[in-house]
C-alpha cells in the first residue's frame, strides 16, 4: 500500500494487529497518547507544584485582567488542561483543536511575559503535532464513515 493510501486509512480499517504496523495508525495513536497524558499530569500539577513553580510562567497582566491571585489563575488554567487531555482521548477531533488553541494562549503569555522564549518556541512545536492529531484523528473519522456507509 503507498504512503499516500495509508493516509486514509484509520486503524479501525484495518484487519487485527495489522493497525499495530501501520505508521499513520501508529502516529495518531502515539500523538492521542501524548496529548492526553501530558495535559491531564500538567493540570494535576498547577494544584501541586511538584515539578514546577508554574505561576512564574504567568504574565502578571492575567491575573490583574481577572482580578484574581496568580494560585487562583493556576488552578483554572489546571482544571482546563485536565479537561483538555480528557477531549483528546474521548474524541481527538476535538481535543486537539483544544489543545492547539490552549497552547497559543500559553504562547501568547510568555511573549507578553517577555522571558522563557525557548518555552513558548517548544510549545509553538507542540501546537504544530496538536494540530497534526486533528488532522489525523479528522481524516480517521471520515474513513470510518466511508467504511460504514460501504458496509450498510
Amino acid at each position: 500500500m503507498a504512503v499516500t493510501d495509508r493516509l486514509n486509512v484509520h486503524p479501525s480499517t484495518l484487519p487485527g494487529r495489522a493497525a499495530l504496523h501501520d505508521p499513520v495508525a501508529q502516529a495518531l495513536l502515539l500523538l492521542r497518547i501524548g496529548f492526553t497524558v501530558a495535559p491531564i499530569l500538567f493540570g494535576l500539577d498547577k494544584f501541586f507544584d511538584v515539578l514546577v513553580r508554574w505561576e512564574m510562567y504567568l504574565a502578571p497582566q492575567v491575573p490583574d485582567a481577572l482580578n484574581m491571585s496568580a494560585s487562583a489563575v493556576m488552578n483554572i488554567v489546571g482544571v482546563i488542561e485536565i479537561v483538555a487531555g480528557l477531549a483528546v482521548a474521548v474524541t481527538p477531533r476535538f481535543g486537539g483543536w483544544l489543545v492547539a488553541g490552549w497552547l497559543a494562549g500559553i504562547i501568547i503569555n510568555l511573549l507578553v511575559l517577555g522571558d522563557f522564549y525557548d518555552v513558548a518556541l517548544r510549545d509553538f512545536g507542540l501546537l504544530l503535532a496538536a494540530l497534526t492529531l486533528t488532522r489525523l484523528a479528522t481524516a480517521a473519522h471520515h474513513d470510518r464513515l466511508h467504511m460504514s456507509r460501504l458496509s450498510s
